[in-house]
C-alpha cells in the first residue's frame, strides 16, 4: 500500500485507488473487498464499499483501475 502520488494517470492504469476518510491509497494487486478492509483495519460492520460508483459486497474482487470509496454508515434517532 502506498499513498497516491501526483502521478495519478499512471497509478490508475496499474492499480486501484481507494478513498478512506479523506485519504487516498493505492493497491497494486487485485484483492477481495474483505481483504481490502483487513488491510485498512476497517471493521466490516458499519461500512459500505463502493467500486466504480456501485455498491459491492465482501466477496467482490477489486481490480486494477477501480476507483473505490469506503463509506462509514452512521445512524441515530
Amino acid at each position: 500500500m502506498r499513498i497516491l502520488t501526483s502521478n495519478r494517470q499512471y497509478a490508475k492504469e496499474i492499480a486501484m485507488n481507494v478513498n478512506w476518510e479523506g485519504r487516498e491509497y493505492t493497491f497494486e494487486k487485485p484483492m477481495l473487498v474483505s481483504r481490502l478492509l483487513e488491510e485498512l483495519a476497517i471493521t466490516r460492520e458499519g461500512h459500505l464499499v463502493v467500486a466504480n460508483n456501485k455498491l459491492v459486497t465482501e466477496d467482490h474482487r477489486l481490480q486494477a483501475g477501480d476507483n473505490v470509496r469506503v463509506i462509514r454508515v452512521v445512524s441515530g434517532g
